[in-house]
């Protein structure tokens, strides 16, 4: 009984250790938020560094005062909330198609699908960008959108849930006159709370922190998401730690609030669709 009880407590320590250990950034920004700049980078090896001696909020009237920050959120919310939507709307669909509909070239279609996971955008970036270009959308909302709605990943996911819910309420809405559209979305949705929650996260998280394809096609200020407004404003002189961290505070923000919103059903996708680190 005391080996186990000193195993749990070993495993227990263990486990706060590692979480402080991921926790540390984000308390070391959120503290050098709110320092005067003079003392961001002051004791910022040890932990009386995660304090604020005097606490102040300039850094964060400062990122207002010299870059449109409201306008770089609003981009990352409408372009990830629409990419998010839509995407969670597209992607079931499909993945209800391969999981429950019969259809000629139906499994060598999903082998293709879950091929597809492999590719990274950076080995497609450079002919997406001739087809956005060809298509006029460069500089737009549209092409920080639309081509990235579809997505494997999200199918693949959605699948693995489709493929073990019980056949018989589907059967029973059936017999009782309903088709696939109407069963989808009277029977299916209901209980696929956490499979939609687990794709809503990883899609919320994959997006809000993009970078590479933003840059390459936008060039207006009034277009730029976060992570381009907060590059652009690392750049600006003069060079102020306080003023970066409180943008990055201000920039993770949205992303701890929807995982805390969604956790629960996020957890139980994870385990329901085996979704792995």
């Amino acid at each position: 009984m005391m080996r186990a009880r000193l195993t749990s407590l070993l495993v227990y320590a263990g486990l706060c250790a590692t979480t402080f250990l991921f926790l540390l950034p984000v308390l070391m920004m959120l503290s050098g938020s709110m320092k005067p700049d003079e003392q961001v980078l002051i004791d910022t090896g040890t932990l009386a560094g995660l304090l604020p001696l005097q606490p102040t909020t300039q850094n964060y009237q400062d990122v207002f005062s010299r870059v449109p920050f409201l306008r770089y959120l609003f981009n990352s919310t409408l372009i990830t909330s629409s990419i998010v939507i839509a995407g969670l709307l597209v992607n079931s669909l499909a993945a209800y198609a391969f999981a429950r509909l019969r259809w000629p070239w139906r499994d060598k279609l999903l082998f293709g699908v879950i091929a597809l996971m492999i590719i990274p955008l950076e080995a497609i970036a450079v002919p997406l960008f001739y087809q956005v270009t060809l298509l006029g959308w460069r500089d737009t909302y549209l092409v920080q959108i639309v081509p990235f709605i579809a997505n494997a990943f999200s199918i693949y996911l959605f699948y693995s849930f489709f493929i073990g819910f019980p056949r018989e309420l589907e059967e029973a809405a059936y017999i009782d006159g309903a088709g696939p559209l109407r069963i989808f979305f009277a029977i299916v949705v209901p209980n696929a709370k956490p499979v939609f929650a687990s794709v809503a996260i990883l899609t919320f998280l994959t997006q809000w922190g993009s970078f590479l394809w933003p840059l390459m096609v936008t060039h207006s200020e009034n277009l730029r998401p976060l992570p381009l407004g907060i590059a652009a404003f690392y750049t600006l002189p003069p060079l102020q730690w306080g003023d970066i961290f409180a943008f990055g505070v201000m920039m993770v923000a949205p992303v701890l609030l929807i995982f805390v919103l969604l956790q629960r059903w996020f957890v139980e996708g994870v385990a329901t669709t085996g979704v792995k680190g």
